[in-house]
This record gives structure tokens, C-alpha cells and sequence, in this order.
């Protein structure tokens, strides 16, 4: 008797563990959807009396960090040489299927709005991506958005990107206003343009 008691305790401290395992990961997967812009300074809207009042919304912004990367030609620029105008960020690698499938959407979108925002793709450059097969990958598909090589690191850390692909927008001010990691969508990427424009 004291064994089959045993094994049913066993089997519902197990069934409780699977139950509460799933609760936890719906959870925490919420905010993991990729096409969920994650909008800065929003955990700070309701410290704020007056949503109105252009200061307190600057002082919930966060100034985008500067890095530097280096253009097809080897040069070094850095982010502050593009403020003056909206800025889409983007991380990615030739070897990323993510990355890959959202290419086609900001190679539209920079056709269309390259003129008023820049479009800045940054390749992850080093370990499995080298320069030669990132500029491989460009030419092979035709995209002509700027790439920039992070061949130091020096943005990757700066931005604490540890997944591929991830977007920040930021306004021409030069604050971060959204962030979206990993692929999304056109819609998407809309959204976080009409955020910064």
C-alpha cells in the first residue's frame, strides 16, 4: 500500500511540475514575441503627471549609445555621424535565417524611405561571419542599403546584443524609441518607422 501511495504522490508532484512549467513559460514568452515592439521609457509613463510635457518625455528616453563600425571600404563610422535624421538599426548575419527573411522587408522599405531615414545594417562580422561572406551574401540577393561591418565588436556591445536579428529605432534626436529582437515583419517594421518619423 505504502509504495502505490508513493507513486500517485510522485505522479501528481510531477503533473503539478509540468502544469506550472507551462503557466511559467506562457508567461514569460509573452513579451517574446519579436513583432511586439518594445517601446522605451514606457515602464516609466506612469511616474509621470504630465504626459504633455516634452521634458519629462525626454528624461524617460534613453540617448542611444554611439559605436563604431566600419563602412565596405574599411573606414570607421560611428552612429552620431547619421543624427539629423530617423535611424533604423539593425544587427544581423549572413548565416541567420531570421535575418535572412526580414532582409527583403527593409531593402523595400529603405528603397522607399532611404531618403528621410537611414537605414543602418549592421553584419555581425567575425567567429562564423567573415567580411567576404557578408558582402557575398549582398551582392548575391542585390540589396543596396548600407552595410556596416562590426568587426571589433564595438556595437554588438555597446547595444548588449547576444541575438540575432535585433532592430532598434531611434528618432533623429538621436533616442532610442523602440527595439524589437529577433525577425519581424513588414507591419512591424512600420510601426517602428512611423515611431521615429
Amino acid at each position: 500500500m505504502s509504495k502505490k501511495k508513493n507513486i500517485i504522490i510522485l505522479m501528481l508532484v510531477l503533473v503539478l511540475l509540468i502544469v506550472g512549467a507551462s503557466v511559467l513559460y506562457t508567461q514569460l514568452s509573452k513579451n517574446d514575441n519579436p513583432d511586439n515592439l518594445l517601446i522605451k521609457g514606457e515602464e516609466d509613463k506612469n511616474n509621470s503627471e504630465n504626459q504633455n510635457d516634452k521634458t519629462v518625455e525626454e528624461q524617460r528616453l534613453t540617448k542611444a549609445p554611439d559605436f563604431t563600425v566600419f563602412d565596405v571600404s574599411g573606414e570607421k563610422v560611428n552612429l552620431s555621424d547619421f543624427l539629423g535624421k530617423p535611424v533604423v538599426l539593425n544587427f544581423w548575419a549572413s548565416w541567420c535565417g531570421p535575418c535572412q527573411s526580414e532582409m527583403p522587408d527593409f531593402h523595400k522599405k529603405y528603397l522607399e524611405l532611404g531618403d528621410e531615414i537611414h537605414f543602418l545594417m549592421v553584419n555581425m562580422t567575425g567567429g562564423r561571419e567573415t567580411l567576404n561572406s557578408a558582402k557575398a551574401f549582398i551582392s548575391e540577393k542585390g540589396y543596396t542599403f548600407p552595410v556596416f561591418y562590426d568587426t571589433d565588436y564595438n556595437a554588438a556591445t555597446t547595444y548588449s546584443v547576444y541575438s540575432l536579428p535585433t532592430t532598434y529605432f531611434i528618432d533623429a534626436e538621436g533616442f532610442l524609441i523602440a527595439q524589437a529582437t529577433g525577425a519581424i515583419s513588414l507591419d512591424t517594421l512600420q510601426k517602428g518607422i512611423d515611431m521615429i518619423k
